[in-house]
């Protein structure tokens, strides 16, 4: 084994249990023993050096190509037993946090997202296939955390809740105009026009989503109250009574908060509400994971709340509430990543065996993450004027039961929360 990657795992793996064959045959056995355990193998030398040098990028990239393998065990495993050892001496892995040290003063550099780079960096990601999001995602294609009432539900019904939940924090009504910035496949607009008989506009960059989404408003008889455009919420013209986006501001990148939050005041009626779900860290800014910035998202960054907040003070909105879901993605993931391995022959078929490899990473860093390290969602709500919204949360929870109870309903529409 390279020599620098055994000292590593020597200093590393101290909790767990932790066996690699290297390119020459050999296993070798880290850590006390305890949990459950994993064995890697290594089939290269130049992947030992890879992953001795940069693991944070080589031990993803080399299991895509095919240099690392899984013998027992399986990905989120593996990563359980990194997360838990480094959190204990990980600080004293100088090599191991240089690589992450030495990409923070780039990070603004790899997140300047223009107009057009922001569509090429969407094009990346969400024009692949419809069917492969098929694949995994629930029946209404929400491709962001959903929210577990109880840790027993469905996804399905997890992602209704999370619809659930954003509507009643915008406190939406009869005849409103609402903006959703990032719509994805079209799903939580198509339920407040539904339900609401509000004027629905999503806005996404993906021409795949925005394919999906027509098509689901005319499927549905919803094209008079909800249309979806291609289009930069930067050229967005207002009044809206409501605004909301939910997985989109991880795109937006740290250099254009403060358009961000601009936009979004401009855009905003004085009386309305906006509700932004976006991941976020729970620990100091950092540096994109260079996997995910590779190779997953370009230009995506998760910010913390520090970092959001000079911007929106500066805009002029008011926050007026602010929930943090911890462990909902997590949960979120896991189910995703079931159903992608159940169903995983036919991402192959839709790709090949290095994008397999590469999602199922990706997926499983992704619940590791928030489940073992500093990935939370943030979920803002905004306003113009401290009046706009009732002086308690209350009536969050009542628009929640109206919008689940089918007694909640009034001439086929759903009744007002703030009523």
């Amino acid at each position: 084994m390279n020599w620098l990657l055994e000292k590593i795992l020597s200093r590393l793996v101290r909790k767990g249990e932790l066996s690699v064959t290297d390119a020459a045959g050999k296993t070798h056995v880290f850590g006390d023993g305890s949990g459950d355990p994993v064995h890697i193998v290594i089939h290269t030398k130049a992947a030992e050096r890879a992953i001795a040098i940069d693991p944070t990028l080589a031990v993803p990239e080399r299991y895509m190509d095919g240099e690392i393998d899984i013998e027992e065990g399986d990905i989120l495993t593996f990563l359980q037993i990194a997360y838990a050892n480094m959190d204990e001496i990980g600080s004293q892995l100088f090599l191991v946090r240089l690589g992450e040290a030495l990409r923070h003063p780039f990070r603004r550099l790899q997140q300047w997202n223009t107009a057009a780079r922001s569509k090429r960096n969407v094009h990346r990601h969400y024009d692949l296939s419809e069917e492969l999001y098929r694949l995994f995602l629930d029946e209404d294609m929400q491709y962001s955390c959903a929210y577990f009432e109880t840790p027993e539900v469905s996804l399905e019904e997890a992602q209704r809740a999370k619809k659930r939940h954003i509507m009643a924090k915008l406190a939406l009504g009869a005849g409103q105009k609402v903006l959703d910035i990032g719509c994805g496949w079209g799903g939580l607009g198509l339920d407040i026009a539904r339900q609401f008989d509000a004027h629905v506009l999503g806005v996404t960059l993906s021409e795949e989503q925005h394919r999906v989404a027509t098509q689901r408003a005319q499927k549905e008889k919803l094209s008079d109250r909800a249309r979806f455009e291609i289009v930069d919420y930067r050229s967005l013209k207002g009044p809206f009574d409501r605004i909301v986006s939910v997985g989109m501001f991880e795109h937006v990148g740290i250099n254009h908060y403060r358009t961000f939050f601009d936009q979004s005041a401009r855009l905003l009626a004085d009386d309305g509400v906006m509700l932004l779900h976006t991941i976020g860290r729970s620990a100091p800014p950092a540096a994109t994971n260079a996997f995910i910035r590779k190779y997953i998202f370009p230009g995506g960054y998760i910010p913390a709340l520090s970092e959001m907040m000079p911007a929106i003070e500066r805009s002029g909105l008011i926050v007026t509430d602010i929930e943090i879901l911890r462990l909902h993605y997590a949960e979120t993931l896991k189910h995703w990543q079931a159903r992608f391995q159940k169903n995983r022959a036919k991402a192959v078929e839709i790709y090949d065996e290095r994008f397999a490899r590469m999602w199922e990473f990706y997926l499983a860093g992704s619940e590791a993450s928030f489940r073992w390290q500093e990935m939370v969602v943030f979920q803002i709500q905004l306003t113009k004027k401290r009046e706009t919204l009732p002086l308690t949360r209350t009536y969050i929870g009542e628009a929640e039961k109206h919008l689940a109870d089918a007694t909640g309903k009034r001439t086929g529409k759903f009744k007002q929360a703030a009523e």
